[in-house]
């Protein structure tokens, strides 16, 4: 088995902590399990995952808390899973850093054509380079100040590093591969799922809004206004696109 291939289950409740497993399994993961979110986040430290599933609701710290904790020290996949279905837990489970929202109950078919599409993104590990380490190799996007480093995953503002979770960077990625083209939510939710867009792929409204919410995280790291932009303009009622330089 390839040793990446390791997932771990954050749920409390014993029986879809089991189902999750199962699915996992025959995914082709060696799956680890943990009941709480402390005991989760040492098996992520532990075994550096490449997919972790999480539970909204949990004794002890809650999922959101713990998907923070975990993208400290992890870029491992995150996958929340909540009973709650309100707009709001998914946009706060986005903001913690997870990858995607899944509402309970779930169909595991679905969840796995989810996992695999996830799958199908580009992963690379961030490099810790030492200040003497010299510059990443690899081509690099830049837009006035903004540099990006698709190999690397190493994004800079006016010289200072910028840390992003994986949906923001590709999301980014994207926008600045595209320049003055217009990038519709529909053209970067389908990229983000691995796929390219031709126009009859179903996109739902949770989807696109992931994307509003993606952005919007995006431009409060950047430290930009989305009324006086200085990197990413809003095409309204379409999508987005880089400023003119």
């Amino acid at each position: 088995m390839d040793e990446t291939r390791v997932a771990v289950v954050i749920e409390d409740e014993e029986d879809i902590r089991s189902l999750l497993t199962a699915v996992l399994a025959q995914a082709g993961f060696e799956v680890h399990g943990a009941a709480d979110g402390y005991a989760g986040l040492e098996l992520v430290r532990e075994h550096q995952p490449l997919v972790t599933t999480l539970d909204v609701n949990m004794p002890g710290i809650d999922g959101f808390e713990t998907a923070k904790r975990i993208r400290a020290v992890s870029t491992t996949y995150i996958v929340m899973l909540s009973a709650r279905t309100e707009e709001i837990d998914a946009l706060q489970g986005l903001e913690a850093g997870a990858d995607d929202y899944v509402a309970k109950p779930f169909r595991p078919r679905e969840l796995r054509a989810r996992i695999d599409a996830m799958l199908r993104r580009p992963r690379h590990h961030i490099a810790a380079a030492s200040s003497d380490a010299g510059e990443p190799t690899g081509d690099w996007l830049e837009h006035q100040g903004l540099r990006l480093n698709v190999e690397t995953r190493i994004v800079t503002v006016d010289g200072e590093d910028l840390e992003l979770t994986r949906s923001e960077f590709d999301i980014l990625a994207d926008l600045l591969a595209a320049g003055r083209r217009v990038r519709g939510k529909s053209d970067l939710a389908v990229m983000l799922r691995g796929e390219q867009f031709t126009g009859v792929e179903f996109v739902s409204d949770s989807d696109a809004r992931a994307i509003e919410v993606h952005v919007a995280n995006l431009r409060r790291k950047l430290g930009e206004s989305p009324t006086n932009p200085r990197w990413i303009e809003t095409v309204r009622g379409v999508g987005y696109r880089l400023t003119a330089p």
